[in-house]
């Protein structure tokens, strides 16, 4: 299924579309239409019960989208957060340098200098895309969004291009309310900007998208332990190692294995990572994979960097990372700001190092979509994760008559109480109301009939399986939890034998 086919279901149905499209848009720019946002916030819901959980000293924080720039001279974006960008001589069409030879050459050169994709791009004679012009020498663009601040006296400031800045510059203050105790993880899910050259992918590439990160505080001294780590070591992780390039396979390694080539905090947070795709998600497992980054195309500051990557149909797509970043932010907050940064721990002072759990949330929405989307022969269906579709269950009466309408919406009603999403509907036949609840993801459906009115009991349609069963109202709830966490819905209730409408 093509990126194009998605968005086009995706605007159809309100998942997501251009923003001010009214106006003809903007590049790198969408807006959430209902179901995407429900999509959107039970995604952040569920990463911040995952993550969040991993300790005890990890909390969320709110911080500001607007940092002063002396922010982003400590954290080095001022200098260091460019692109490689290349102009066409003829038509002007601008692209990011690296991704030109990587369409056309099919491997990656993320990393090299300007001046090197420049040699590249002369020595295979590539042209522009758009006109087959010649292309200009390579250029450089710092991809932060400036913004004018005050009315008097104009102070410069900058879109941030990531969240984790606003950890960094609150950690010392959270030092102090959090019982000074490491390791200390701050998470932030919020807005990041970045002038991309050239959006591309729908939600994959924006100029205004969400993260999902988690900066761990830790004493540096302490990096090859992790007091859970024996619940993790026979763990088998899919990885991507630089060795594995060449013959393009993925490696299935134990967390105790690779313990013995990175430290165990890290390899403990692989794992978590990995636990929170294919256990919470449910992703398939041959879809996801992490890949290690080289010393050039890694940031300068990371030690560790590996790719967290999931297989769609433009290939191996990043929606994440873990990044080991040492005592690079905080030592260079201390530098610019003239703060100590430093703890104080049993008469030890030193700087915390940072590890990073970091998510492009849209990515990662996108992705989900793409992966569940079906086309069989009668029905089209997004197979998304139960926990994270835009509705946990739709209620329908069968037909509009006999009461069967009040007591759906009484039934709808119980289950919001309950802290369920609730779809209603009771326009068109019960097998056309099916399909449609099949294409926005929807899990569950709730029949109501003549047997709810006179036995209890409603029917649970499972989207995937179209299976169908029998379960007594005074359970719905408890029962509707159960398969939303896992059960086959033939385990939830008593499996009619014959559907009534398909």
């Amino acid at each position: 299924m093509t990126a194009d086919k998605i968005e086009d279901v995706a605007k159809r149905r309100g998942f997501f579309f251009p923003s001010s499209e009214i106006y003809g848009g903007m590049s790198g720019f969408y807006d959430y239409g209902h179901l995407g946002t429900l999509m959107k916030r039970k995604f952040e819901s569920v990463w911040k019960r995952h993550f969040l959980s991993l300790s005890d000293n990890f909390y969320e924080i709110e911080t500001s989208d607007i940092m002063p720039e002396s922010v982003f001279v400590a954290s080095g974006h001022l200098q260091n957060f460019v692109d490689p960008m290349v102009k066409c001589s003829r038509c002007g069409n601008t692209e990011r340098a690296d991704h030109v030879l990587e369409d056309v050459l099919k491997e990656s050169f993320e990393g090299l200098t300007a001046k090197e994709l420049t040699g590249i791009i002369k020595k295979h004679g590539i042209k522009c895309e758009k006109c087959k012009g010649q292309l200009e020498d390579v250029g450089i663009l710092n991809m932060m969004f400036p913004v004018v601040v005050g009315t008097v006296k104009e102070a410069k400031a900058y879109l941030r291009p990531e969240t984790a800045q606003g950890a960094y510059v609150n950690f010392s203050r959270a030092w102090e309310h959090l019982r000074r105790q490491l390791p200390l993880g701050l998470a932030i899910i919020g807005k990041a900007y970045r002038n991309e050259i050239s959006p591309r992918n729908v939600l994959v590439r924006m100029r205004e998208f969400t993260q999902a990160e988690l900066q761990i505080f830790f004493d540096p001294d302490t990096i090859a332990v992790h007091e859970d780590f024996e619940a993790v070591k026979d763990c088998k992780l899919r990885l991507f190692p630089i060795g594995s390039r060449k013959a393009n396979n993925v490696e299935e390694t134990t967390c105790g294995e690779l313990a013995k080539k990175l430290p165990k905090f890290y390899v403990y947070h692989l794992a978590k990572i990995q636990e929170f795709y294919l256990d919470v998600l449910k992703l398939p497992r041959d879809k996801f994979r992490f890949k290690e980054l080289s010393e050039e195309e890694r940031a300068f500051y990371n030690k560790y960097h590996w790719d967290i990557q999931v297989q769609m149909n433009a290939g191996w797509t990043e929606i994440g990372g873990l990044h080991y970043r040492t005592d690079h932010d905080l030592s260079g907050h201390a530098k610019v700001s003239k703060k100590d940064m430093s703890v104080n721990i049993e008469g030890r002072k030193f700087v915390p190092h940072v590890l990073e759990i970091s998510m492009g949330v849209d990515r990662n929405v996108f992705a989900l979509l793409e992966l569940g989307y079906r086309q069989e022969k009668e029905r089209d269906v997004f197979e998304l994760p139960r926990l994270l579709a835009p509705f946990d269950a739709a209620v329908f009466p069968l037909v509009n008559r006999d009461g069967m309408q009040e007591k759906a919406q009484e039934i709808k009603k119980t289950l919001e109480k309950a802290k369920f999403t609730v779809f209603y509907d009771d326009s068109g036949s019960i097998g056309r109301r099916y399909r449609r609840m099949d294409e926005v993801g929807v899990p569950l459906c709730i029949t109501i009939d003549s047997e709810t009115l006179g036995g209890g009991t409603v029917t649970l349609r499972d989207r995937d399986s179209m299976k169908q069963v029998h379960v007594a109202v005074s359970e719905l709830a408890e029962q509707v939890d159960m398969f939303l966490h896992g059960a086959r819905v033939e385990d939830v209730g008593e499996v009619v034998k014959k559907s009534k409408a398909e």
